[in-house]
C-alpha cells in the first residue's frame, strides 16, 4: 500500500482534521509504522500542507510546506459557503492552484473530496450557457485529478460527465446518512417503525423531479409516499401556478418530511408547505442534504416556523452550517432567537470511512446499497464496521 496523506484548501481544514480525528481511531491506524504498512495518525495529517499566499496585484499562490513524492494526496476543498469564509470565485482558484502544486511536486495520486459541488445545478446547456460543472471537473482533471469524491450530486448525469479512464468519480448518497439519524434519533426500535413510521409518517417531495428521492426515503421505512406537482407560468421567472398534492392516504394528523437534495432560498419548501398546510398534518418538517441557505431562506424557514407550519429542518453538514447563521438572520427580522430545531448531521466519519475504503481498495457497495431501517435497527453497528 502507497503512503497517503489528508490536507485540505482553507475552506476544509477544520473538516479536514476532524476526519483525520475519526480515521486515527480506527485500529488500522493506531499501530506504529512498519515497512509496508498503513501511516499512522500523525503520519496522515497535513493539515499544514499547504500554504497560499497572494502577490501585491492580488494573484494567487499555493505552496507545499512538505514533501508528497510517491503519496496519494486525499484534498478536502469546499467552494460553497465555508468556515473560513472564503468566496466562491477564490475557493475555486486556491484549489486549483493546490492541485497543481500536489502535481508538481510528484504526488502519486491526487484525490478531490469535496463534500458539496456548489456548480452542481450548472450541468446542462440551455441556449448559449456554459455549463458550470464540466469546466470544474475539466480543469481538475487536465492539472491531474484521479478521483473525484462528493456527496448527492445534483443529477445521475453528472457522473457521465468524465472520462473513467482519466477519473473516477464517486458520488456518495449521503442521505443515507440522513436515514441513519432518524433511526438513532427518532425511532430507535422496531416496534417504534412499526406501529408509528409506517402509520403516521408519510414522505414527500419537493416536485415531480424529487420524486425520486422521496420514494428512496418512503421505501426505507415503509410509509407512504406523497409527490408535490407544481404547475408553473413560464412566461415569469420562478411563477408557480399552483401545487397539486398527490397521496393515497389523508395526510391529516400525519408527521410531514419533506425531502430534497438542497435547501438553497427556500421558495420551494416554503410554497409547498403552504400547500400542504390545508391537509392538517400533524407536522411538517424537512430533511436535506446541502444546507446552502442562500438568503432570504432563514428568513423563509423562520416565518414558516414562527407560524406553526414548520416543525423540524434536518440537514448534513456538507456546507458549513453554524447555527450563528439563522441567529443573525433572525436578528434582522426581529426575532430573539433563530429558527428552532435546526439539527445538523455530521459527516465526518462517513468521509473517513470513504477514504479508509480508497486507500485499502476495498470496494464501496456497502456505502451505495439501498437502506432498509428494519436491517438497521435489527443490528445497527453493522454499517459501521
Amino acid at each position: 500500500m502507497r503512503d497517503f496523506i489528508i490536507t485540505a484548501t482553507r475552506s476544509m481544514q477544520d473538516y479536514a482534521a476532524r476526519v483525520t480525528g475519526h480515521l486515527s481511531k480506527f485500529a488500522t491506524f493506531q499501530q506504529p509504522a512498519q515497512p509496508m504498512a498503513q501511516p499512522t495518525a500523525a503520519e496522515m495529517d497535513g493539515a499544514k500542507l499547504l500554504q497560499t499566499d497572494r502577490f501585491a496585484d492580488g494573484e494567487m499562490e499555493v505552496m507545499l510546506t512538505n514533501s508528497v513524492r510517491g503519496k496519494d494526496v486525499i484534498l478536502f476543498t469546499s467552494c460553497a459557503r465555508n468556515e473560513a469564509g472564503i468566496g466562491v470565485e477564490e475557493a475555486k482558484i486556491e484549489l486549483y492552484h493546490a492541485v497543481d502544486a500536489l502535481k508538481r511536486s510528484r504526488a502519486e495520486r491526487i484525490i478531490v473530496f469535496e463534500p458539496y459541488v456548489s456548480c452542481a445545478r450548472s450541468d446542462r446547456t440551455t441556449r448559449r450557457s456554459s455549463v458550470g460543472l464540466w469546466v470544474h471537473l475539466k480543469i481538475l482533471t487536465s492539472l491531474g485529478v484521479r478521483q473525484y469524491v462528493t456527496y448527492q450530486l445534483h443529477s445521475d448525469k453528472s457522473r457521465s460527465m468524465v472520462d473513467p479512464t482519466i477519473c473516477t468519480v464517486d458520488d456518495v448518497p449521503a442521505l443515507t446518512l440522513l436515514k441513519r439519524h432518524l433511526c438513532d434519533a427518532y425511532i430507535q426500535n422496531l416496534d417504534y417503525l412499526e406501529k408509528v413510521v409506517r402509520t403516521n409518517w408519510a414522505f414527500c417531495s419537493v416536485d415531480a423531479g424529487g420524486e425520486k428521492l422521496a420514494r428512496d426515503f418512503a421505501n426505507s421505512f415503509g410509509a407512504p409516499l406523497v409527490v408535490a406537482h407544481k404547475q408553473r407560468d413560464y412566461s415569469k421567472a420562478n411563477a408557480i401556478e399552483s401545487i397539486n398534492i398527490l397521496s393515497a392516504e389523508p395526510l391529516e394528523g400525519k408527521a410531514l418530511w419533506i425531502v430534497d437534495d438542497m435547501v438553497d432560498t427556500a421558495a420551494s419548501v416554503e410554497s409547498l408547505i403552504r400547500a400542504l398546510g390545508p391537509h392538517k398534518p400533524r407536522e411538517i418538517n424537512i430533511i436535506a442534504v446541502h444546507a446552502l441557505f442562500s438568503p432570504p431562506a432563514a428568513r423563509r424557514l423562520i416565518g414558516l416556523s414562527e407560524e406553526g407550519l414548520l416543525n423540524r429542518v434536518m440537514v448534513s453538514d456538507t456546507v458549513y452550517c453554524a447555527r450563528s447563521l439563522l441567529d443573525d438572520s433572525a436578528r434582522e427580522t426581529g426575532k430573539a432567537s433563530g429558527m428552532p430545531k435546526l439539527e445538523v448531521v455530521p459527516s465526518a466519519e462517513l468521509s473517513a470511512r470513504i477514504i479508509r475504503t480508497i486507500i485499502t481498495n476495498n470496494s464501496m457497495t456497502k456505502m451505495l446499497r439501498p437502506f432498509d431501517a428494519r436491517i438497521y435497527l435489527r443490528s445497527p453497528k453493522l454499517f459501521n464496521q
